[in-house]
């Protein structure tokens, strides 16, 4: 299959820019660079790891290293423009020969808490402070059906059937604050949700399914290492853990 596109949403939020200096020490590249975009280095890394996969040798050649990563982003403040004062879901779509676009939607405002949390908090316990503060909004729903693990569930690329029939056969709508956990073919462990990263509570500490490194058929839960997720672990507010 060659008619896809990799693909990769960032936050575009102004408020971000005051994170240098601040007391968001452990935000990494936010806490560099004064930016309005949420984790770009993260978010460039997924992409280009897709493209090293298939060998989109334009693709990684374009975005690798500390130039490619600032071309990246300065493509994406230009698109917005310097006027932009609430927050944005900038979709960054790579295509095979290089060639870039960019969607834009209106997202809700939140803290920097909620973005840079040094832990996640303890199911029903009050909020501390570097804790998120975001109330669970999500109603979860374990998918009916089987999903064979494929790079096109390690990585994002626009082939999303497999997703959306998992969210019909769920009955869940775009506009549902609910979503679906997909469940390997394989061995019947949870994936990850059709859109979004899942957390458990599992023997005192939060979990997420474990992802490999690089594409490997059968290893990992099959699922994308999201760009969240990867900063949750790096700081350890998760762990991976396979999940029945």
């Amino acid at each position: 299959m060659t008619d896809f596109c990799l693909f990769t949403s960032v936050r575009y939020d102004v408020a971000l820019k005051d994170v240098p200096g601040s007391i968001y020490k452990h935000a990494g590249w936010n806490y560099q660079h004064a930016s309005p975009l949420y984790m770009m280095d993260l978010h460039r890394d997924r992409i280009l790891r897709a493209a090293s996969h298939w060998q989109w040798d334009t693709v990684t050649a374009k975005l690798a290293g500390d130039q490619g990563l600032a071309m990246l982003a300065r493509l994406v403040e230009e698109s917005v423009g310097s006027l932009q004062a609430t927050p944005l879901r900038v979709t960054i779509l790579v295509s095979r020969d290089g060639s870039i676009d960019l969607q834009r939607a209106a997202t809700p405002p939140t803290g920097l808490d909620n973005l840079f949390p040094r832990r996640l908090p303890t199911p029903g316990s009050s909020t501390s402070p570097g804790e998120t503060a975001v109330l669970p909004r999500y109603t979860l729903m374990v998918d009916s059906g089987l999903l064979p693990s494929s790079e096109f569930t390690h990585f994002k690329t626009t082939q999303r059937d497999m997703y959306n029939a998992a969210r019909q056969r769920a009955g869940v709508l775009p506009t549902d604050l609910k979503d679906v956990l997909v469940v390997n073919q394989h061995d019947k462990t949870v994936m990850e949700g059709t859109i979004t990263t899942p957390y458990f509570w599992r023997r005192g500490r939060w979990v997420t399914p474990p992802v490999s490194g690089v594409f490997s058929p059968g290893q990992g839960s099959g699922g994308q290492d999201g760009t969240s997720r990867r900063w949750a672990l790096e700081r350890y507010a998760a762990s991976p853990s396979i999940l029945f």
